[in-house]
């Protein structure tokens, strides 16, 4: 079922914002809401696509396993963002994995449906391209996080980004667990304890999941 909350979500995400009423409605069935716990699979690595999903709660992970079976966190998608879109376009396989980082509601949406509405309406297509460049344009940040930042930079950028618009002192929750976070920022969990110590010296504390920045602006001064 959905609430007057998931429809507002709904029509902001970035895929579906400019539909009109009519197409919507087409695309959306309440029966394909799905919730999920944390640490439960939605789908697996080379299983078949057939839909794409938008969060309505929570956050996903989506990973993939390289040749020595370890982890590799591609990206984690939070409320109103959607994901799988290029592989059920193309009705192949998950090139990767979809797990539940928080409990999380998801709506499908079935390849069939969504193509039915760009052959009926081709303008529909639009849309979906600038959900797809949007996720390229978020991984091409990764890349560049990874490849040009030191883990201390890689963090500090982590933190600006959930601290938003803020200034001043500002005290926020880590939105998922720290060995997470590693992943995500491509380090190992002591490597990431480390830098994590060494950014006291500019007013950053974290206690367990909270984080507490002295002074926003010197962080991002910091991060020039």
């Amino acid at each position: 079922m959905l609430t007057k909350d998931d429809w507002r979500t709904i029509r902001s995400c970035l895929l579906l914002r400019s539909m009109e009423e009519e197409d919507l409605l087409a695309l959306i069935d309440e029966r394909m809401v799905l919730s999920l716990e944390r640490g439960e699979q939605l789908f697996g690595q080379d299983d078949p696509a057939r839909a794409l999903f938008l969060i309505l709660e929570g956050r996903m992970k989506l990973s993939r396993l390289d040749a020595d079976g370890g982890e590799a966190v591609v990206h984690i998608f939070a409320k109103a963002e959607t994901f799988a879109e290029a592989a059920m376009f193309l009705d192949k396989k998950y090139p990767m994995s979809a797990v539940a980082v928080t409990p999380a509601r998801v709506l499908a949406i079935a390849s069939t449906a969504l193509r039915a509405r760009i052959a009926a309406k081709p303008d529909v297509a639009f849309a979906m391209l600038a959900s797809m460049s949007s996720h390229l344009k978020a991984l091409v940040n990764q890349i560049e996080t990874m490849t040009l930042l030191t883990g201390e930079e890689r963090i500090i950028r982590f933190l600006i980004d959930l601290i938003g618009n803020r200034s001043g002192a500002v005290t926020l929750t880590l939105p998922y667990e720290k060995t997470l976070i590693a992943k995500r920022l491509g380090m190992r969990p002591e490597t990431f304890s480390r830098s994590l110590a060494r950014l006291r010296v500019i007013g950053v504390e974290i206690k367990g999941a909270t984080v507490a920045v002295t002074d926003v602006q010197s962080l991002r001064d910091r991060h020039r």
